[in-house]
C-alpha cells in the first residue's frame, strides 16, 4: 500500500508561508513548503482539507486563518453534510476546513483529526485507475463524481474529484493554468499524474 507522507507546497517566501502555516493551523511535518517561482495562474487543480471533530474547531481554525492573513472563500456554516468553511492561503493553496457534526460536544481544541488532499481530474476513471496501478486502493467511490483512497493510518488522505466539481465546491472559478505548485511525497517513487500532478519519494524530501 502507498502511503503519503506529506505535501510540499511551492512557494514564493518559504518563511512567510511557514509562519502563517503555525500560526493558523499548527501544521507539522506533513506540510512542507519550498522557494518556487513556477508560473501559475487561477486555480491550481487541487484543495487541502483540515477534518475536525466539531464545529467550534472549525470556527476556530478558520478564524486563526484569517487572522493570520488568509482569505476566506466560503464562510464556515452548516451544510447537508456538516460545517465546514474555505479559505485561500497566502501563498495560494486553497484549504477546507470541516467537520462532519453539525453541533459542538465541548470547547474548540483546534485538533485536526485528518489532511485529506483533494485532487481535481478532469477522467475520473483514468485517474483512479492510474492510481490503482499505482498500488493505492480505492477505499470509498461514488461513480465519475469522487474517489478516496487507502493510504493507511496517519497518512496524508488522498482524493480525486472532478476538477470543474471541486473548483465550484470551494467557490472559485475551474480556469487556472502553469504549475499546481505541488509535490506529493510518498513510498511509490517518482512518477506524474495524468493530469500533471508531481510525486516524489519521502526520501528525497525529507530534509525540507
Amino acid at each position: 500500500m502507498t502511503s503519503i507522507e506529506s505535501v510540499t507546497l511551492e512557494v514564493d517566501d518559504p518563511t512567510a508561508a511557514h509562519r502563517f502555516y503555525t500560526s493558523a493551523f499548527g501544521l507539522g511535518d506533513q506540510v512542507r513548503v519550498r522557494a518556487s517561482q513556477a508560473p501559475t495562474t487561477g486555480f491550481r487543480g487541487f484543495t487541502l482539507s483540515l477534518v475536525v471533530s466539531q464545529p467550534a474547531d472549525v470556527n476556530a481554525l478558520f478564524g486563526a486563518a484569517v487572522d493570520a492573513g488568509a482569505t476566506a472563500l466560503k464562510p464556515a456554516a452548516k451544510s447537508l453534510w456538516g460545517y465546514g468553511g474555505v479559505v485561500r492561503a497566502p501563498d495560494g493553496t486553497i484549504w477546507q476546513i470541516a467537520s462532519s457534526s453539525k453541533k459542538d460536544t465541548g470547547p474548540a481544541t483546534r485538533r485536526i483529526d485528518e489532511i485529506v488532499l483533494l485532487l481535481g481530474v478532469e477522467d475520473m476513471a483514468g485517474s483512479k485507475r492510474f492510481y490503482v496501478e499505482h498500488g493505492i486502493p480505492v477505499a470509498k467511490s461514488f461513480g465519475s463524481k469522487y474517489v478516496e483512497f487507502d493510504t493507511g493510518s496517519g497518512s496524508v488522505k488522498l482524493a480525486l474529484y472532478k476538477r470543474r466539481g471541486l473548483a465550484k465546491l470551494v467557490g472559485v472559478s475551474p480556469d487556472g493554468s502553469g504549475s499546481h505548485r505541488l509535490t506529493i511525497n510518498g513510498d511509490s517513487g517518482p512518477f506524474t499524474d495524468p493530469d500533471g500532478f508531481a510525486w516524489a519519494t519521502a526520501s528525497e524530501t525529507a530534509s525540507l
